[in-house]
């Protein structure tokens, strides 16, 4: 292919859509490395220390869409120091002196600042999706610069971030002129909106598609709003916790009605018995819904949304449902693709809670389902071999019992057997989240059978050295793993220190590696950054022999990052 333009070699690597396939053809050749260099658009990066923003612009000097992640997954279960880094601002400068084109920017797990949401705004001319997940460090002054500067913006999502509201107007700052919005999601931000700004926005974007509400937005706003935007795809509801009339919710079952393209529902994030009723009628249509942050929904009243959900992919709730809900969802859901079940603050466990009964039930009435959260109390090694039989086509499979050193209920044995048998079924699975009494055995089985397993989460697993080898020697696409509050120690992590050159991220906390094994694997691979994070001492206080509180190890092309905190030591 050298003899064609590159104008028409730009064209055929349009067709790749995996990064890793243009990474791939740019190797061929440094004709081919060339084109593939100004053809990128778009660019994801799993770590933001990986590489340098510099080596970014240089490498790809025509991006439009960047996607960029922080801290390690394990920061959602509070792992992670809450300032241990993943500054974003070093990025923005980077890309306004280099990529004034930019269009997107989607960030997660990052420290995102007022005054870096203030430069974007200022910076990119034709900037229209802003989407940051679980990040930290902006206010409500930050979001009115989007508001107010990004002429064009047709995306703003906000989700699960720590955002402080300033003062409650940010909304008001979208000028009159701006009819550009196709989505908005502000639901994670806990202060007062201005519903009169709220309202003339919606009116003014026609297009707009997707649209989720924080709990400030009560039913008088929202029925205002549902008349305005007939169109909507996508809605995300605020509260329903105060008195309202029968008359308001008589508006709201016409308005909703009205609404005959929505097909995916969210919020209820304050609710009161009966409002659930007039969205009854468009339950028929929903493909998606997400229930995960409406704890007071439960009983009845759930069920009789769920089993009127009949061509649901995509299901998102607490385990309050229990299993008597989940057979609902069972019989009625045949579409399912989807479910997530998480926790309930509201104690789960009282109200029923979910157990391996209902995961079965889903299992065997929902022959598409791919892709598992479970949070449970308890399981059985015979029911995760009947999911395995019934749900061969898994790709993600994260269970997650809530008495980690939990065995099989029944027979009290650990559950090997039972995660070898998802393993050994599932020949597609890419992700998989462990947990209950587990030994080595499960960790053979994986090494045996989990060709295709990319990330791997492990817990208070496993018993000897053993057991973490067996992953690394067998599980060849394995990119990220994640252990905490397991025995693997200095042998596990140097057995095969090369498999790390092909991972993205291995993450060991509270297990029984030393400090002289992390130095030994940092002296042994140089392409490596091994990060020990210890917030109890100095580091020059850890005597070699000693274990490490948590290390965090990555490749990287630019060595060790320059902000680093104090308790952050690169080896």
């Amino acid at each position: 292919m050298n003899y064609f333009p590159d104008e028409v070699l730009e064209q055929v690597f349009d067709f790749l859509e995996q990064n890793k396939d243009k990474n791939a053809v740019s190797l061929v050749c440094k004709s081919w490395y060339k084109v593939e260099r100004y053809s990128r658009t778009r660019v994801f990066i799993g770590n933001c220390y990986s590489i340098s923003p510099e080596r970014l612009v240089t490498r790809f000097p025509r991006v439009k869409a960047l996607t960029l992640k922080g801290k390690p997954h394990f920061a959602d279960f509070n792992l992670v120091p809450h300032d241990w880094g993943g500054f974003v601002h070093p990025w923005i400068e980077a890309m306004v002196k280099s990529y004034p084109g930019l269009e997107e920017l989607r960030l997660k797990r990052m420290v995102v600042s007022d005054e870096s949401l203030e430069l974007i705004s200022l910076s990119f001319k034709n900037f229209k999706s802003l989407v940051l997940v679980s990040c930290e460090g902006f206010t409500t002054d930050g979001l009115a610069a989007i508001a107010k500067n990004c002429r064009v913006l047709r995306e703003l999502d906000l989700q699960e971030n720590e955002v402080e509201d300033r003062r409650g107007q940010w909304l008001s700052c979208f000028p009159d002129s701006c009819t550009s919005l196709v989505s908005l999601n502000f639901a994670c931000l806990k202060g007062e909106v201005n519903s009169g700004a709220l309202e003339r926005l919606v009116a003014r974007c026609s297009n707009l598609r997707s649209l989720r509400l924080n709990q400030s937005v009560d039913l008088g706003t929202l029925n205002k709003i549902l008349v305005k935007a007939p169109q909507l795809v996508d809605l995300g509801t605020g509260s329903f916790a105060r008195n309202e009339t029968f008359a308001a919710y008589n508006k709201l079952l016409r308005n909703v009605v009205n609404c005959k393209s929505i097909n995916s529902l969210s919020g209820f994030l304050e609710v009161i018995p009966g409002c659930l009723a007039p969205f009854f009628p468009i339950c028929s249509n929903l493909t998606s819904l997400n229930l995960s942050y409406a704890p007071g929904i439960q009983g009845i009243d759930l069920i009789s949304l769920v089993e009127r959900c009949t061509k649901l992919q995509r299901l998102l709730i607490l385990d309050s449902i229990g299993d008597k809900g989940l057979d609902v969802v069972a019989s009625s859901c045949k579409e399912l693709e989807e479910l997530r079940v998480f926790p309930s603050l509201y104690g789960g466990a009282v109200n029923g809670s979910v157990t391996e009964e209902g995961l079965v039930a889903i299992s065997t009435g929902c022959p598409k389902l791919h892709s598992l959260l479970y949070f449970c109390h308890q399981m059985t090694n015979a029911a995760l071999i009947t999911v395995a039989k019934n749900n061969p086509n898994f790709t993600h499979f994260r269970l997650c019992i809530l008495d980690p050193n939990k065995p099989d209920h029944v027979t009290s044995q650990p559950l090997d057997e039972g995660f070898g048998a998802i393993v050994q079924a599932c020949k597609n699975l890419k992700r998989l989240s462990l947990s209950g009494l587990l030994t080595d055995q499960v960790f053979l089985y994986i090494g045996m059978y989990g060709e295709n397993l990319e990330m791997l989460s492990v817990a208070f697993a496993g018993e000897s050295d053993k057991g973490m080898a067996y992953v690394l020697n067998g599980c060849r696409k394995l990119s990220k793993l994640e252990i905490r509050d397991s025995p693997f120690g200095d042998s596990a992590l140097l057995a095969d220190v090369g498999k790390y050159e092909t991972m993205r991220s291995l993450w060991m906390s509270s297990c029984n590696i030393t400090l002289q094994g992390c130095k030994m694997l940092a002296g042994k691979m140089k392409m490596l950054n091994v990060e020990i994070i210890n917030e109890k001492e100095r580091m020059e206080e850890i005597a070699d022999d000693k274990k490490v509180e948590k290390m965090y190890l990555y490749r990287t092309l630019d060595g060790p990052r320059k902000d680093a905190p104090d308790f952050v030591s690169t080896l």
